[in-house]
């Protein structure tokens, strides 16, 4: 019985894993490039852990087991309460600022759809302990800086930026009552999702003063940081938020990335912890999800016993970038799943011991180097040699070592030369 994977979840046979891979180590050199250290933590953590961020519902959304002991755990969904845990453990003994960025693999129990997978990787950048907009603008610019390397322009891909303490102050001056934000909050989120009836239904219910709904709409609609003080009287908490914004944008224009960011009051981001500037990553034929996504939780650490420190951050999943890089050819098949220095091709059974010791040798030596398992014809040797991406072949032949000699073939030219076995192995050395 031929047993499938687990719907939701993906095999990664060779050539998935060189696109994988490809994908892991962008990341990874971006972070590094942008001065962020690696972490990681346990695959699944103590359900109430996830409770405290995101309340009970959150227990339908993941995959949850009582071990042995009785206790109540989950395997990960997202890896940021993790990461407020640790800083939380050792939060006097942490340099600071705190520069951190994690790959982790993730699990939620949704339908699996296009671009969303119950299982997936995603790529975390967090900065704590810096309360000045420059974090923020930094977490952005990180971001972008990856998609650009992997060949993504401003025709591609844009940053939508808003700040939900600026939202939350503008809600407040137009008299919605305290206990309602959160509920906005997430329809507010989910409204680029909607039909325009079903979202305008739901705002009547959830707001049914008409003036003030028709505000919401109107601040909705926004498309400059400039219009703003048009639709909404500027209180002082709004009037901060806004030049808080402001300088975000600005700082974006000194990084170089501000033809990549754009202000969108309609990204509000559903998490509840978010607390200042929050933005998106999304492609610009508007068909796909999110890239990415983040912002300011100034909150997170204090929710999770711990002191009251700034933070921001983004997550940026592995699923959605993939489609998007394949849709604009910078992502194909071809990726190499393996590059040798050499592969040795033996032509005698009786050379093979020798084939092993220079196998051996050279891979002691730092080199990627492969070698024939069965002998057969050259030339089918050679094919072998030229799918493993070769750069060069070392042919072993009884003629050949009778003078203590190999041969060397250039993969990519063809040309081949003859060498004494001694004097290639201190060419190495040398």
């Amino acid at each position: 019985m031929k047993i499938p994977p687990v719907k939701g979840t993906r095999d990664f046979y060779p050539q998935e894993m060189a696109v994988r891979n490809f994908i892991m180590e962008g990341w990874k050199a971006a972070s590094i490039r942008n001065g962020f250290e690696e972490y990681d933590g346990p695959i699944f953590e103590h359900l109430k852990m996830y409770q405290i961020k995101s309340g009970q519902e959150i227990v339908e959304q993941l995959f949850h087991l009582t071990d042995r002991g009785g206790r109540e755990l989950a395997i990960r969904p997202e890896i940021t309460p993790t990461l407020a845990r640790m800083v939380n453990q050792q939060i006097n003994a942490l340099p600071r600022p705190i520069k951190w960025f994690s790959i982790p693999r993730l699990c939620r129990a949704e339908r699996p759809q296009k671009g969303r997978l119950r299982e997936f990787f995603q790529w975390n950048v967090d900065i704590i302990d810096v309360d000045d907009p420059r974090a923020d603008a930094e977490v952005i610019f990180t971001s972008i800086d990856f998609l650009r390397s992997t060949g993504l322009t401003t025709a591609d891909i844009q940053a939508k930026i808003s700040s939900r303490r600026l939202l939350a102050a503008l809600l407040r001056s137009i008299g919605i009552d305290e206990n309602k934000l959160e509920s906005l909050y997430a329809l507010l989120d989910k409204k680029a999702k909607l039909p325009c009836e079903a979202f305008e239904e739901m705002l009547a219910k959830e707001i049914p003063v008409k003036d003030q709904a028709e505000r919401i709409r109107d601040l909705m609609e926004v498309t400059t940081i400039e219009d703003i003080p048009r639709i909404v009287h500027m209180n002082e908490a709004a009037t901060a938020a806004l030049d808080e914004l402001k300088n975000v944008f600005s700082l974006l224009d000194l990084m170089g990335i501000s033809d990549y960011c754009h202000f969108d009051m309609g990204i509000v981001r559903g998490l509840a912890y978010y607390t200042g500037m929050v933005f998106e990553v999304h492609a610009t034929s508007g068909k796909l999800r999110a890239i990415c996504g983040g912002g300011r939780f100034d909150n997170l650490l204090k929710d999770f016993g711990g002191p009251s420190i700034a933070a921001t951050g983004m997550g940026m999943g592995d699923c959605v970038l993939e489609i998007l890089l394949r849709e604009k050819g910078l992502l194909t098949d071809s990726l190499a799943t393996r590059m040798l220095d050499y592969y040795i091709c033996c032509l005698d059974d009786e050379l093979m011991s020798r084939a092993i010791v220079l196998t051996a040798t050279l891979r002691q030596r730092g080199y990627v180097v492969d070698c024939v398992y069965k002998i057969s014809s050259l030339g089918k040797q050679l094919k072998l040699a030229s799918s493993t991406n070769a750069r060069q072949s070392i042919i072993l032949g009884q003629e050949l070592i009778r003078d203590n000699q190999l041969v060397l073939k250039d993969m990519q030219s063809g040309n081949q030369r003859s060498i004494q076995y001694d004097h290639f192995l201190s060419d190495l050395s040398s």
